[in-house]
């Protein structure tokens, strides 16, 4: 279920004190940044958000959202700083497993949305392989390296789930809200 009248929401997940974890929120910043600065066009209505290691409460964005693309390290079984859209099945099957074991994963969270029939029909991950999920505030150089392409990947899917969606939806946002306050 979506709402034709809510935003589009991007939200980077992951812990940015475990190094290639916080890739999610790396992206989503530098995106923001990106089109702060008019470098990048974002669809009408999209919001872009720090979800970090927020996980379930996050629901209250995926309930108010008419597409919802998330940003995050998953465990591809590729080389560090493969970047991959997933979209329906391949969406589940990636998000059955966690990344780190003390979080609360995306996956958590669609299910959460889905069992509430809270989330939107238009739905898909920009999935980043990590490198090293250690204690550290870099990313690892494979990761760090693939930020220009999860940032293409994440626009090009912006526009595919915002046309899916349809509805118009409110003006662009172009701040990165922390979940936790907007």
């Amino acid at each position: 279920m979506s709402r034709p009248d809510g935003p589009v929401f991007v939200i980077g997940v992951g812990n940015i004190l475990l190094r290639d974890e916080g890739v999610g929120v790396r992206v989503a910043s530098e995106l923001d940044r990106l089109a702060t600065s008019g470098h990048v066009a974002l669809p009408p209505g999209t919001r872009v958000v720090d979800g970090g290691t927020l996980g379930l409460d996050l629901l209250p964005l995926i309930d108010d959202s008419r597409a919802l693309l998330m940003v995050d390290a998953v465990e591809l079984g590729a080389a560090p700083g493969t970047v991959r859209v997933l979209r329906a099945d391949e969406l589940q099957t990636a998000l059955a497993g966690h990344v780190s074991p003390h979080q609360v994963g995306i996956g958590d969270l669609v299910a959460a949305a889905r069992l509430m029939g809270t989330l939107p029909d238009a739905v898909a991950l920009v999935a980043i392989q990590p490198g090293e999920i250690a204690v550290g505030l870099d990313l690892t150089p494979d990761v760090e390296a693939a930020l220009p392409e999860a940032i293409r990947a994440a626009v090009g899917e912006l526009r595919s789930l915002a046309a899916a969606a349809g509805g118009p939806g409110p003006g662009a946002v172009r701040s990165v809200a922390t979940a936790a306050t907007g």
